[in-house]
């Protein structure tokens, strides 16, 4: 049996703090309730951990992130407060490999809209719609077992036009009650990472314990997870001719003679000629 996938579910811990009715609704934080869901869907298939914003490093540090396949991401109100060199050390593991699923209102955190290179902008309203999820790629393993429509009595509106590059490939799209639409299910390769954006997950609604959107983001699990035998960045190595297989490290633009001319350069005094 192959070893199970280490997920971790990574939530902001906001307003579950300092909004009594969303700590009522998700008593275990959204978090929790993400991460219930994979447990429930995928058994022993999975390895599931949750961290918050309040954890040194925000629980991402190094050896976290070494020790991950897919990372979860739910965000929120406190984006800003994200420390960089963390968005930093994550990004570089998407490259190397790591899984990354970003759901909902982490459209605009630090890391998707680095990975992204966008604003990730759209267009919102907050009033009870009904959302239905419309699968557009019946044949993705992500889009297996989910009803089509799949129908959220009430859940936040997004709507087009999402600031993002053209997905790698599109799975879902959603309507809302005042006809707007919405790309709501999107995957992108970065380096050597596969990412998974999925809309559906406002704080004040319950919908992280609906049996289908819980379904969809344990389909994502396991499409994200990227089987490498090592982590590594992608590398620009030289090939010499008809040697195929052992490359050599990048020793920069210039011929040798010109590196040693721009280092004397550098190195003499201003105004030198």
């Amino acid at each position: 049996m192959s070893e199970p996938i280490r997920v971790l579910v990574w939530g902001e811990n906001r307003h579950e703090q300092l909004e009594p009715a969303v700590a009522q609704r998700y008593p275990d934080g959204m978090h929790g309730a993400i991460a219930q869901g994979i447990e429930a869907n995928l058994g022993s298939r999975v390895r599931v951990r949750t961290t918050t914003l309040d954890e040194p490093e925000h629980g991402l540090t190094e050896e976290v992130l070494a020790d991950t396949d897919v990372l979860i991401w739910w965000g929120h109100a406190a984006h800003g407060e994200v420390a960089d060199e963390v968005v930093e050390r994550a990004h570089r593991h998407v490259l190397e490999g790591m899984g990354l699923i970003v759901l909902h209102s982490g459209h605009w955190s630090k890391l998707f809209m680095k990975l992204m290179g966008t604003t990730c902008t759209l267009r919102w309203r907050t009033e009870h719609d009904r959302e239905l999820v419309w699968t557009v790629d019946a044949t993705h393993p992500i889009a297996q077992g989910i009803p089509h429509p799949m129908i959220i009595e009430e859940d936040e509106m997004y709507g087009e036009q999402f600031d993002i590059p053209t997905p790698d490939e599109l799975i879902f799209i959603s309507s809302f009650s005042g006809g707007e639409v919405f790309r709501s299910g999107c995957t992108f390769r970065r380096g050597h990472g596969r990412i998974f954006y999925f809309r559906p997950g406002d704080q004040d609604f319950p919908t992280y314990f609906h049996e289908g959107v819980r379904r969809v983001i344990s389909n994502g699990v396991e499409w994200a997870h990227t089987v490498r035998p090592e982590r590594s960045l992608p590398t620009l190595l030289r090939y010499e001719t008809e040697d195929f297989y052992n490359g050599h490290g990048y020793g920069g633009a210039l011929s040798a003679e010109a590196t040693v001319a721009a280092e004397q350069r550098a190195s003499a005094p201003a105004g030198a000629e």
